[in-house]
């Protein structure tokens, strides 16, 4: 397993429509690990492969557990891997910010679907699917469209939408996708 830099927006990986996965097997299982080791390093919610300089159709999420007032966990975190995503259905709108690992120092507000269907395939090659909504759906979004070459940033509306902001105590920032 290794740790691979996260791209910036400028690198032209990042702007081209990631390739579908046709063979599953050790090679995708490795990259899937690296995915998971590079996002882990930043404290990422979500990765898509272009955004370590590998343009292929594959995302990895990983939502934190719930807690409640207390502080005790009430749900635990799931993580998915999705090879050629498609968003079959979705419904609802909303407008909120986003950040992204591959956009680093800033946050802007981004209309999305609030609820939506994905299908696609696990690491083995199995159909699945996933209904989604809210943080999650926003995520499978986010990282969908870095597959099409596509930045939360091309999807502000306005430059009034688009903020620079401050990294936190461990020069991340926070919630970024």
């Amino acid at each position: 397993m290794a740790e691979h830099v996260i791209l910036v927006a400028g690198d032209p990986t990042l702007r081209q429509k990631a390739k579908k996965i046709k063979s599953f097997g050790p090679s995708l299982e490795a990259l899937i690990d690296d995915m998971l080791d590079s996002m882990h390093a930043v404290d990422g919610l979500g990765l898509a492969a272009p955004q370590i300089g590998v343009p292929l159709r594959v995302i990895i999420i990983e939502m934190p557990p719930e807690t409640d007032e207390e502080g005790k966990q009430v749900q635990p975190g799931q993580q998915y891997v999705y090879c050629n995503p498609e968003i079959v259905k979705s419904s609802g709108e909303e407008e909120l910010d986003e950040a992204c690992l591959s956009v680093p120092g800033y946050v802007g507000a981004v209309k999305r679907a609030t609820r939506i269907t994905v299908k696609g395939q696990d690491a083995a090659g199995r159909r699945i699917r996933t209904k989604a909504e809210g943080l999650l759906a926003r995520a499978f979004q986010h990282e969908i469209d870095h597959l099409d070459g596509i930045l939360y940033i091309d999807r502000v509306d306005s430059p009034e939408k688009l903020h620079r902001i401050e990294p936190d105590e461990k020069g991340l920032e926070s919630e970024a996708i």
